[in-house]
């Protein structure tokens, strides 16, 4: 459903209501922008390369196990293997990217540990991850997360210098909860629920600001270096 809505949204409205997507799509910009020309840099379930042309100045390694999406061209991938057992040396690499594939892994503690040792000292991770979310890409949908259960995980991963961002709180995840249950109203019954939850779900993003603590959110985003 977001896939479509996305496409057709303009850009200001898009960013407004996909949050978690657009806060996602603008860390990996920054991530990318802040990398030395020439830089390795894994992408850890990279599926469909959707952030590839972000790394067009570095050596970017794309790879996944290609089982999330009997849809989806996994033909680009330079690797596919599984997150939890890289077939790659270690202290190779200058930074990884796992954006919201964390959720797709059966043993994320072992994905971390790897991506860790992948890294050389001093290297940076870029990770996203869901917590309030629908089930997706069943039946490889195993995890949720809070703020402190993928700060247990990274440290206990070896990453130290750990921060992680909410995506939005309360009234941005019951604006897009909104949006979402627009699937549930077949044929006519769409437009007549479309006129009653779509001005409620473009308004409740102005009041994000009320929850501060965000315990209620998307999911994270969440930086993490290894030792130097």
């Amino acid at each position: 459903m977001y896939g479509a809505l996305s496409g057709r949204l303009p850009g200001w409205l898009r960013r407004y209501l996909l949050r978690f997507e657009t806060m996602i799509e603008k860390s990996a910009s920054e991530f990318a922008a802040s990398l030395a020309d020439g830089s390795r840099v894994l992408d850890a379930g990279a599926g469909e390369l959707q952030y590839a042309h972000l790394f067009s100045r570095q050596r970017y390694l794309a790879v996944d196990l290609g089982i999330g999406d009997m849809n989806w061209n996994y033909s680009r991938l330079d690797c596919i293997a599984d997150l939890a057992d890289l077939p790659l040396a270690s202290r190779t690499m200058d930074a990884c990217v796992n954006l919201v594939t964390l959720e797709h892994v059966r043993e994320p503690s072992r994905v971390l540990e790897e991506i860790h040792r992948t890294l050389r000292p001093g290297g940076r991770l870029l990770l996203a991850v869901p917590m309030e979310w629908e089930v997706h890409q069943a039946p490889h949908d195993y995890y949720r997360y809070t703020e402190h259960g993928v700060r247990y995980l990274l440290t206990k991963a070896g990453f130290e210098r750990i921060e992680i961002e909410a995506c939005g709180g309360m009234f941005a995840l019951l604006s897009r909860r909104l949006l979402n249950s627009l699937q549930f109203f077949p044929g006519p019954l769409f437009i007549v629920a479309a006129i009653l939850m779509a001005p409620a779900a473009l308004v409740l993003p102005l009041l994000d600001g009320l929850d501060r603590q965000r315990h209620f959110t998307m999911g994270y985003i969440c930086h993490a270096w290894k030792q130097s």
